[in-house]
């Protein structure tokens, strides 16, 4: 996957059995969902929502969407980049209406309103690509292999599987993973890029850098650099 799908505050509209192929934004978002269904396949699994479900995307995450048989209308939030607060994932909200008409003039509140509503809802997985997905998100550094194994399932019958659901081989959202885990570290700011890259799960530092720059287009010294810019002009916290 090359380059990134841009987002913006507002509604979107999507009609009846329509698909959205894989793509990946650069900026966190929360995607209110007001009518209709529709299923959401990305890096933190899958989910299946309705109105009054609410998606939050982190940075550089990838997802295919499927709509269902009335298609589905979305209320999309850009999250600033100094907010850290929202968790990545699905859940509810006790009043979406509410949020979305508070969007219309005035979105800082609409978020904060959000947060303070968010209901955070159990997963289970549907079937076995949801739990690998689940699995890798838990371990990046899972061996396919072995896992395949010990649920009985030929490795092209879960390459296959796999693509099917998410539009990614396993291998790929497994690098994937590893390099969101590895660029959130990063940004903290707290370890060495060497550290982070063998806790990551990868071979050398080399290898986390290609990931870092394939998921984001920019390196871990990019990332570390401009993670520290942003300290110092937020200035300290009490």
């Amino acid at each position: 996957m090359t380059g990134f799908t841009s987002i913006a505050n507002g509604h979107e509209c999507w009609s009846g059995n329509s698909q959205i192929p894989r793509h990946r934004h650069d900026q966190a978002y929360a995607a209110i969902i007001l009518s209709g269904f529709y299923e959401e396949c990305g890096s933190l699994g899958r989910f299946r929502v309705g109105p009054g479900d609410v998606v939050i995307h982190g940075r550089f995450e990838a997802h295919l969407d499927r709509f269902g048989p009335k298609g589905a209308r979305i209320l999309n939030l850009v999250i600033p980049k100094s907010e850290r607060t929202l968790s990545c994932g699905a859940g509810r909200l006790q009043n979406a209406d509410a949020i979305a008409r508070m969007a219309e003039t005035d979105r800082t509140s609409a978020l904060m309103h959000l947060h303070e509503q968010l209901i955070a809802v159990a997963k289970a997985p549907l079937d076995w690509p949801d739990m690998l997905a689940a699995d890798l998100v838990e371990n990046p550094q899972l061996r396919l292999g072995d896992w395949a194994r010990r649920q009985g399932l030929a490795a092209e019958t879960l390459s296959r599987g796999f693509h099917r659901v998410f539009g990614i081989a396993p291998a790929a959202f497994r690098t994937e993973t590893r390099a969101r885990k590895a660029f959130v570290r990063i940004q903290a700011g707290y370890e060495s890029l060497a550290a982070i890259a063998a806790e990551s799960g990868f071979a050398d530092q080399a290898h986390m850098s290609r990931a870092t720059r394939s998921l984001t287009g920019n390196t871990p010294g990019y990332w570390r650099t401009a993670s520290n810019l942003f300290k110092t002009e937020a200035g300290p916290t009490h």
